[in-house]
């Protein structure tokens, strides 16, 4: 037996094993930027796994462990896509999380909410829950810097 160690044990998420298995193994959709929008019309829930790269992001590989668990314990209500850091980074402005890496969840392409980072198994269940029954909403805002070249406190 062998243990996976050095630049394969934190490869870039595209071809990092877990990841992968998320295709092979579950069947999950990889969500390209090309698929997105059809991807998401689909009717009914959908889960999106914004990932991101590993190396930089390591709870990436907690979430791609965790996605399958809960896709079971929920006993498929809801469909899951993998966004790859490409995807990720181009669709993530339109849901407002703020930590890499999250998941969305949708239903009928309408946003429901947003579960980011690692979390507790008790809190991912008790928020996937709360958001497979939640009523679509906006989805948040990323915070945008504003900045002015005027004096400090000083308005219009």
């Amino acid at each position: 037996m062998t243990a996976t160690t050095g630049a394969a044990a934190l490869a870039p998420a595209a071809r990092h094993p877990l990841i992968e298995r998320l295709f092979a193994e579950y069947g999950f959709t990889e969500v390209t930027i090309e698929r997105f929008d059809s991807f998401i019309a689909q009717p009914g829930h959908t889960m999106l796994f914004f990932s991101e790269d590993p190396v930089k992001f390591r709870e990436t590989l907690d979430l791609a462990v965790i996605l399958p668990e809960l896709h079971r314990a929920f006993e498929g209500s809801f469909r899951a896509g993998v966004l790859l850091p490409e995807a990720s980074k181009k669709f993530h402005a339109r849901y407002g999380f703020r930590r890499w890496p999250a998941f969305v969840m949708l239903r009928d392409g309408q946003y429901l909410g947003a579960v980011d980072g690692v979390r507790n198994w008790d809190e991912y269940v008790g928020e996937l829950q709360r958001l497979l029954a939640a009523e679509p909403s906006r989805p948040p805002a990323i915070g945008v810097a504003v900045k002015s070249n005027e004096r400090p406190g000083a308005c219009g």
